[in-house]
């Protein structure tokens, strides 16, 4: 019995569903032994010759079994508990042994199929990808660790390294932390809290020492040759040359550390959590907040990789870690953006940022606007524009709250190219409040203006709440009997397109006899009214006499 229930558990199915065939078969056979037509030796005798001839003759199921390592399977896909289970009952003999030798060939491939497949690597690589690096066939890697990479952190040539010279770097590294992590060991069953060090650590020490001192002071003219030559032929797209520029201790500390960095990031693309060529900047530090991203940005790739960027709210400057940060904001003079202010009221004011004569803080602008905005699309080619800049002040600065860019000569009369609310200021009205101040610039320029197209989705929603309420608001102050579209556009400096899309969409525009006309809702007018006045006398409008601006004349 102990025998039989272990055979039965190896051929039982993973699902619980075997124990009703066996059972069935079991209670077939010995209903076939009591019936005493067949003598049992006989039988016993004719189920070997059957399983012999099935073995030769069905040499894949044997393989399969043996490769399996289980009892052969029975027609139900089971192992048998015992020769008797075998159905020798059948009077066609051979009808039974080739239908019985079919059927276990078509259950032990079914058997095999359901079996899982082993992996052979716990890497996957998408060979469409290549490493951005010119004249790299994206082989090797920089931590001697994988057969290929994908980006720059990885790239042995980018490196100026070969991929079996990063192999035997690798190697070396493994052999040295065994040893520093073997002499820890030792030093840890001995270790107080107080200890001083011990000689090897004191020999090493001056060995360091005496490494550091040994470097060289300066390049030598043809060092220098050198390294001028290889910057001139690769530029950006190769590591400048490292030897000679300090001590081979201190080259090799570097070395290990762009190894773990770029082996951690390797992890990361691996467990799936970065993908190669997308935007790897999850959150940014700007000021005193921590801002999530929504959109990829094209920073460069070095930045970009690394997940979190650090932005100076004031130059926009963007940087690699807090103590970069910190150091830059003890230095950094700027308090407020670039440019002239050209409005204020309180805390807030208004920058105007020319695109030609700062160009790196509007190009660091867009950068720091793409991450938030889907269909943007200009980052370097400012200097067409102008970047009216909304800040709010306190006694440490000018925070940025927002802008808007606009073309300096727009044949479209577009006042507004790419419109933005920082996330932080977001639901606040300081949206309206660019908005408005992009029409008061139009008013002053005596033009018609609407924005460009297409609009980001928050951007959409912003402008036809706005369009809404300043026709509410002319709706209700005004006092004659016929009103024109016309006339609403010169007073407003909204677009005709636009006030007409608004009007359908409050149902206040209708066809009559031929012609259109405008309805006066009132319960649409008195629901505004309404909540004017419940908001109250709000900082978040924007007062025309405090503008200080004239047209910019030309380019």
């Amino acid at each position: 019995m102990p025998r039989r229930r272990q055979r039965h558990m190896a051929g039982s199915g993973s699902d619980g569903t075997e124990d009703s065939d066996s059972s069935a078969e079991r209670e077939q056979t010995n209903s076939s032994e009591s019936d005493g037509n067949m003598p049992k030796r006989q039988r016993l005798t004719r189920a070997s010759t059957r399983l012999s001839q099935s073995s030769q003759d069905t040499p894949d199921l044997k393989r399969a079994a043996d490769h399996d390592e289980s009892p052969p399977l029975t027609p139900t896909g089971n192992a048998p508990s015992s020769e008797s289970e075998l159905d020798i009952s059948s009077p066609n003999a051979s009808h039974d042994e080739s239908q019985a030798k079919d059927q276990a060939n078509r259950d032990s491939d079914k058997d095999l199929s359901h079996r899982p497949k082993r992996r052979r690597c716990h890497e996957t690589y998408n060979f469409n990808m290549k490493c951005p690096t010119p004249g790299c066939n994206s082989l090797g890697h920089l931590t001697g660790k994988h057969e290929r990479h994908f980006a720059v952190s990885g790239c042995p040539l980018y490196h100026n390294l070969s991929a079996d010279e990063c192999k035997v770097k690798a190697i070396s590294r493994e052999k040295q932390e065994e040893e520093v992590k073997g002499q820890d060991e030792s030093n840890s069953r001995h270790a107080t809290r107080h200890q001083t060090p011990t000689s090897k650590q004191s020999r090493y020490k001056e060995q360091v020492a005496d490494m550091r001192k040994g470097r060289n002071s300066g390049l030598q003219k043809e060092q220098k040759e050198k390294h001028m030559e290889h910057r001139q032929t690769h530029g950006n797209t190769r590591e400048p040359l490292l030897e000679n520029i300090t001590s081979e201790y201190d080259l090799e500390l570097f070395r290990k550390a762009q190894a773990r960095a770029s082996e951690d990031l390797e992890k990361l693309r691996i467990q799936g959590q970065i993908t190669e060529g997308s935007n790897m900047i999850k959150t940014i530090l700007f000021g005193r907040y921590e801002l999530d991203t929504w959109y990829h940005s094209p920073y460069p790739e070095e930045y970009a990789r690394l997940g979190r960027l650090y932005v100076c709210e004031f130059c926009l400057k963007y940087m690699k870690s807090q103590t970069i940060l910190r150091r830059h904001m003890a230095k950094c003079v700027w308090k407020h953006p670039p440019g002239d202010e050209v409005y204020r009221k309180g805390a807030i004011s208004v920058f105007e940022v020319d695109g030609k004569k700062n160009k790196i803080y509007c190009q660091n602008l867009c950068l720091l606007a793409k991450l938030f905005l889907d269909h943007k699309t200009l980052y370097y080619d400012v200097e067409p524009f102008l970047f009216y800049v909304m800040t709010e002040a306190d006694n440490t600065g000018c925070h940025l709250v927002g802008y808007f860019s606009k073309e300096k000569n727009s044949f479209l009369n577009y006042n507004v190219s790419c419109i933005l609310t920082m996330p932080q200021y977001m639901r606040q009205g300081f949206g309206k409040m660019l908005i408005d101040f992009s029409y008061l610039l139009s008013k002053v320029e005596e033009k018609v203006g609407s924005p460009e197209r297409p609009l980001s989705d928050l951007g959409l929603i912003s402008y036809r709440s706005y369009w809404k309420e300043v026709l509410l608001r002319y709706m209700y102050n005004f006092q004659g009997k016929e009103i024109s579209i016309k006339e609403i556009s010169q007073e407003t400096a909204v677009n005709p397109v636009d006030i007409v899309s608004t009007l359908q969409s409050l149902q206040m525009l209708k066809y009559w006899k031929g012609k259109h006309l405008v309805l006066k809702r009132q319960d649409l007018i008195d629901e505004w009214r309404a909540k004017e006045i419940k908001r109250g006398n709000s900082n978040k409008t924007i007062d025309p006499s405090s503008l200080k601006w004239t047209p910019p004349k030309g380019t």
